[in-house]
């Protein structure tokens, strides 16, 4: 896009003595313990490396700021990829706020599905958690009044979700042929979409709702003609969302809901829970987090396929409150029908000024033949990251 090569051009010109230059180089071990799945695949270990600078500069009464990414992955094709996270100039004025440029939004409140965040495209070779997101080209306009914050974001242009490579873990069955992408719009990918979102704090409440029209970031999987490979097909929708947290003491109560219509008959989701504190553990300094979430879904076989139509989470989350700021967070999906289940185990901590330690680990127990989740059913793995900050 011309405008985003002008940006960037602005950005390079405006660099001097007081940009500020930050970021992180990580390298990144997965261990897969069973031998894969699907032909063709890699067995045992995955090791990659990643960079991510940060550039910040101030431009008269704005910014500009620019985060590019890049990984190599030392078996998928696909996980080595470059992305600009963010490149984007930011000003304010009386009661507005504009953007303008690529940016990262995240919209949402639960733990076990991020149900109503749809601005970003999910990077999907990164993590199957949907935490990592490609960058979006937007033009964003913040209204700021005292009975709220309307945002509107207008996004001219449109990002296909990463999938591994034929050779890569963590994939379907069928590898996905991301270079054959199909649209419902004849502008393909670059049609533009937009959303508008309304979020208030009301006493103990923190409230956000929103409507957006555009190509779904969640394509349907549809078979090639010759029956090899699996082709991502994007249609248009129309979704609506909520998010709620009420804060009561040592309580969270939390909302994600949407509707969405364009992908079959339309259907209607939600993730519904709490997380409770006990805060100074034993005496000590630490905090420990009890989670609980109820997922549901009802949309029909014609819209992508989902694992969260009933099930339920529950986890923990331990905050040692320590000078390496450690953190633990453990759960567990259970599907209510078929008893599959998803355990996850995260934790991070600092090894020093300027380097982290991340460790990290999934596994898929009672797995289904015919369950959808069983394509994954033999990629048990763990994983360690070291980071290094500068």
């Amino acid at each position: 896009m011309r405008w985003l090569s002008l940006l960037l051009i602005l950005f390079t010109s405006s660099l001097h003595a007081e940009t500020n230059v930050s970021g992180s180089v990580s390298t990144q071990l997965r261990y897969f313990h069973q031998d894969p799945q699907w032909p063709g695949q890699f067995s045992g270990r995955q090791a990659s490396i990643a960079i991510e600078p940060e550039f910040r500069t101030k431009v008269g009464e704005g910014k500009f700021t620019f985060i590019p990414f890049y990984r190599h992955d030392e078996h998928d094709d696909e996980r080595s990829h470059f992305d600009i996270r963010e490149l984007h100039w930011q000003t304010q004025f009386d009661d507005w706020d504009v953007l303008i440029g690529i940016n990262s939004l995240f919209w949402g409140v639960t733990e076990s599905r991020h149900l109503v965040d749809i601005i970003n495209q999910t990077d999907f070779v990164e993590n199957l958690d949907n935490e990592d997101k490609l960058g979006q080209p937007m033009i964003q306009f913040g209204w700021v009044q005292d009975w709220g914050v309307l945002n509107f974001v207008v996004l001219p242009g449109f990002r296909e979700r990463t999938f591994p490579a034929a050779e890569g873990r963590l994939r379907t069955p069928l590898p996905i042929d991301t270079d054959n992408a199909h649209y419902e719009s004849g502008a393909e990918d670059k049609h533009i979409d937009f959303a508008l979102r309304y979020t208030h704090v009301i006493d103990d409440w923190d409230l956000g709702a929103y409507y957006f029209y555009g190509t779904s970031r969640e394509p349907r999987l549809l078979l090639n003609n010759s029956g090899t490979a699996l082709i991502p097909y994007y249609d248009l929708i129309n979704q609506v969302g909520v998010d709620l947290q009420l804060t009561q003491e040592a309580w969270l109560w939390k909302l994600e809901a949407i509707g969405r219509e364009g992908q079959g008959k339309t259907f209607v989701a939600m993730v519904a829970g709490f997380e409770y504190t006990f805060y100074q553990l034993a005496n000590s300094s630490t905090d420990l987090g009890v989670l609980f979430e109820y997922l549901y879904d009802d949309r029909d076989a014609s819209a992508p396929q989902t694992f969260s139509d009933d099930d339920i989470f529950a986890g923990l989350r331990l905050a040692l409150n320590d000078v390496d700021d450690t953190s633990i967070l453990t759960g567990m999906i259970l599907d209510r029908h078929t008893e599959e289940k998803l355990i996850t185990f995260e934790a991070e901590t600092r090894l020093s000024e300027r380097w982290t330690l991340d460790a990290e680990a999934r596994w898929f127990v009672d797995i289904e033949k015919n369950g959808l989740l069983n394509s994954l059913a033999s990629d048990d793995y763990v994983q360690v990251e070291v980071a290094y900050h500068f």
